[in-house]
């Protein structure tokens, strides 16, 4: 028997019908191993060790590989065809290895470029080694990146507070998004004008052209400055007589654009279908693990993560017989064509994206709509890349008038052969002028009448914010990243808030430019893009052999680690003077009158600063408390008596007019006015200035009816509460991840959520061991303060005294001075009686007194020894062997499971 693993359930199930009854084929579910999510799981003094764990889920799996190997002849990983896939390989064969199971088993690896029987079938044929070198640039990779986010983020939250986290290739990308947004605000407007008139050949076939050149000399862009000298001159142009001077006819030919890589076809996605990176990848994930076609799964397209834009020679002459059966002989070049990569080391040389089968046109599958649409996007841009080019003539046209003081230019194009144009036309991120019109018949020396002058006036335009295309290809030309990791770096500036989406654009939040702006400052190098792109070359040629891994390592950290040391003695007002002075244009506009834009209007002698706060940044009085002007990053003003307030508009309905206005427990909005009003506060994820009417009506409108149970027709509701967003059915609550899903939840989900909620019980769920952030470490300690999510609610410890997060705190900024003074204060807090806890003889409880402390010099009696038992088990539960029972007591029983379920292995 032999074992064969690959890292879908899908991909397993459709494999094992290719291979038959003597192969078994598992699932690893991807990763098996990674990083410990705490600091130190890298050790740069003991030659950059790693330490591995494996979560509860992934040992399941390892088990199962490891009962199936027991009895195996063979271990065959077949994970996917990258960099990764080689990891996941390597970490499951070191699992097994330290489980010793591999004992007379021969361990191969195979590779596959497409789930198909012949390509399958054929890799079964080749097996070779685990790829050593592909590994250690994995492992470069990721000791890189978890030593620039475990040693950065850490900095940010001392010096920075409110900001969530720094990454490597993520820093540089927002740098990228922000520095556009100062361009377009540095941005003068100009207004420009310009002159269109419309023709008439002898033949009264009509036309048009501008004004292109004035008394001889040629017009620029912005010489056409005013109205009225515009209007002038085209009256001028009105009356006289305009000849043809010149006609040019160019022939051109337009090659089509190659294959898909990774990056091409997340670019093009957005453009043409409006799918976010993720998105792509998710949809193109599928096509690849494939659908059923006549009774047997088949993967429709090749792999999806590459930079190569070469295509298989058997792929290659399937391409040209389907375009001659389709689109005719014509329509074929004289030879195949072979495109190649400008990338460096293209995803080691994988194949382009393409389909597996070019006869199997986009309608002839049954898919999904999205489904769908991706793959008829991938399948016309593969048989388009083997089409002849189109041939196109392109003409210019130009008159004068007898005293050649006006000068006019007509542009056009006629396509003589459409070739790949017929079947695919690649997109464009942002519009461009084609002079694509089509003439009519012009002559040299042909008379033509004026019919109309126009006046045209045009302002410039600054550069357009990044789309995802457009981002995600600048990225590519300055070599940051590689595009099998886009997707997942876009929407971590999404998930940490440093950007938003605005039509599609990205725009960077004043957390996003703080953020940059920060490290700009004090970390320059690291979030240059020369820097960035070099280290992605080294990374390159580790996995080509060309560098030792451990010696990139050492070359990075030498640096690093001394510009992180250097930041403990920085205080963090000299770090907002620096980000005054670096986000001064944004944060202190200039004044119209032209006096000192950092003065503060309410009090007069203070000057405005960057200052920090639970709730994140906001502009303040250098006089405070004095002063108590406030203001947000490009908000509004708030001083001693200026505040939120301010009608949003009137309901649609009952004409009650609604507003938004500020009270003692934070800002909310109202409709109607004195008792019979109604109101609702924001949620905290929502800041008062981007309330408007809209919103406000919805928060108005909860709790919002979502439909009748299917069980006992109960109304159940979508609302806000206390701790957040929740549906409701009778008296049973079920929390919702956030927001958005109070307005859009649908009766199916909620059901299912209520369901979920009913089968733990109706109670919380156990809280999970992966803390929600880490704040940074105690000054007197060295402690780790974690942010944890616990069965009430969220709380901090310190590995010692978990500290309750109270109301008015706001987890999401949480700093670590904060957390601190809560630990502090339940340290010094008298211990509550546990539930169930036996009182002292007199029946009384034995409350001790503020700061005493169980173990030795503790009260003796019941309930010291309660308290005795309590740090016991939770250091059992921490740190004892998982075979070992963790005692008597009621405290352990419950987490022990989790523990046992998690391995941590230390290798290099």
């Amino acid at each position: 028997m032999q074992v064969v693993v690959v890292e879908s359930p899908a991909k397993a199930k459709t494999i094992n019908k290719y291979l038959g009854k003597d192969f078994i084929v598992l699932a690893s579910f991807g990763h098996v191993r990674d990083l410990a999510s705490r600091d130190g799981s890298v050790k740069p003094e003991s030659g950059f060790a790693m330490e591995w764990e494996s979560e509860p889920r992934a040992l399941a799996r390892i088990r199962d590989i490891a009962d199936a190997v027991k009895g195996a002849s063979r271990l065959i990983l077949a994970t996917d065809p990258d960099r990764e896939g080689e990891a996941i390989s390597w970490h499951l064969l070191e699992a097994l290895k330290n489980r010793r199971v591999l004992k007379d088993v021969a361990v191969v690896r195979v590779a596959f470029n497409a789930i198909t029987r012949d390509a399958v079938l054929d890799a079964m044929r080749k097996p070779r080694a685990i790829d050593m070198e592909l590994v250690e640039a994995y492992l470069a990779r990721r000791a890189l990146d978890y030593l620039v986010g475990f040693s950065l983020s850490p900095v940010l939250w001392r010096k920075l507070p409110g900001s969530k986290s720094a990454g490597r290739v993520q820093s540089v990308s927002l740098r990228l998004i922000c520095e556009r947004e100062y361009e377009i605000e540095r941005f003068k407007i100009e207004e420009y004008w310009s002159i269109e008139a419309d023709l008439q050949t002898p033949e009264n076939k009509p036309f048009i052209a501008r004004l292109v050149a004035l008394a001889g000399k040629t017009l620029g862009k912005l010489d056409l400055r005013t109205e009225a000298q515009t209007r002038e001159i085209a009256a001028r142009l009105a009356k006289v007589a305009l000849r043809v001077v010149s006609v040019e006819a160019k022939p051109t030919k337009r090659n089509p654009p190659p294959p898909f890589t990774t990056s091409t076809l997340q670019q093009e996605a957005a453009r043409k279908l409006g799918f976010s990176a993720s998105r792509t990848m998710q949809l193109a994930q599928k096509l690849y693990e494939g659908v059923e076609i006549g009774g047997e799964t088949t993967g429709l397209i090749t792999y999806m993560r590459t930079d190569g834009v070469a295509m298989a020679e058997e792929a290659l002459s399937q391409a040209r017989r389907a375009i001659g059966t389709r689109f005719g002989e014509n329509y074929l070049p004289d030879h195949a064509r072979r495109y190649t990569t400008k990338a460096k080391n293209a995803q080691e040389a994988h194949e382009a994206i393409r389909p597996t089968d070019f006869f199997r046109a986009p309608g002839a599958v049954r898919l999904e709509n999205d489904q769908h649409r991706l793959y008829e996007l991938i399948w016309k841009r593969a048989v388009a890349s083997q089409m002849r080019a189109a041939e196109i003539e392109k003409t210019t046209v130009d008159l004068e008038d007898a005293t050649r003081q006006f000068g006019l230019r007509a542009n056009g194009q006629v396509i003589l052969f459409d070739g790949f144009l017929s079947l695919y036309q690649e997109g464009r991120d942002d519009a461009e002028d084609e002079d694509g019109a089509r003439l009519p018949v012009i002559r040299k020396g042909d008379a033509c009448a004026i019919r109309d002058v126009r006046p045209q006036q045009h302002f410039t335009q600054p550069p357009p914010r990044f789309s995802e295309a457009s981002l995600v290809k600048r990225m590519e030309e300055l070599g940051i990243g590689r595009p099998s990791t886009y997707a997942s770096i876009l929407q971590v500036l999404r998930d940490r808030d440093y950007v938003t989406m605005d039509r599609g654009r990205f725009l960077p939040s004043d957390k996003g430019r703080i953020v940059t702006a920060f490290l700009e400052s004090f970390f320059r190098r690291y979030v240059e893009y020369e820097f960035t792109a070099d280290l992605e070359e080294q990374l390159d040629k580790v996995s080509a052999g060309g560098l030792k891994y451990l010696k990139l390592l050492e070359d990075f950290w030498r640096d690093f680690a001394a510009a992180i040391a250097g930041m403990s003695e920085l205080r963090i007002t000299d770090v907002l003077e620096a980000l005054n002075l670096a986000l001064a244009p944004h944060i202190f506009p200039a004044r119209e009158d032209g006096g000192d834009p950092r003065q503060c209007p309410l009090c007069g002698t203070g000057r405005h600063s960057l200052k920090t706060g639970k709730f994140g940044a906001f502009i303040g009085c250098s006089n405070y408390p004095e002063c108590k002007y406030t203001r947000q990053l490009g908000g509004e003003e708030k001083g001693a008596e200026a505040g939120p307030d301010g009608p949003l508009g009137s309901h649609p309905e009952t004409g009650l007019e609604v507003s938004l206005k500020s009270g003692r427990f934070g800002p909310y909005v109202q409709m109607g006015e004195a008792a019979e009003a109604k109101r609702a506060s924001l949620p905290k994820s929502w800041s008062p200035a981007s309330i408007d009417l809209e919103k406000a009506l919805k928060l108005l409108a909860l709790p919002r009816e979502v439909g009748p149970h299917p069980e006992d027709g109960a109304t159940i509701l979508a609302g806000l509460g206390r701790f957040g967003p929740y549906v409701q059915h009778n008296k049973l609550y079920a929390t919702l991840p956030n927001i958005d899903d109070v307005f859009e939840i649908g009766l199916n989900r909620a059901v299912a959520v209520l369901a979920d909620k009913k089968s733990n019980g109706g109670r919380p769920q156990r809280a999970s061991g992966t803390p929600l952030r880490i704040l940074g470490a105690a000054p007197e300690t060295g402690s780790e303060i974690r942010l944890m999510s616990g069965q009430y609610g969220p709380y901090v410890t310190d590995g010692k005294t978990n500290a309750t997060v109270t109301r008015g705190l706001d987890p999401a900024q949480l700093t670590l001075e904060e957390a601190l003074a809560l630990i502090k204060a339940r340290e010094g807090a008298p211990k509550k009686p546990r539930r169930g806890a036996k009182a002292g003889a007199s029946g009384k409880k034995a409350a001790p007194k503020a700061g005493a402390r169980s173990g030795a010099g503790a009260k003796s009696g019941p309930k010291a020894a309660t308290n005795s038992r309590k740090p016991a088990a939770a250091k059992a539960s921490a740190s004892k062997s998982a075979n070992k029972p963790s005692g008597a007591g009621t405290a352990p029983k419950k987490a022990a499971p989790r523990k046992r379920a998690t391995e941590t292995e230390s290798a290099n």
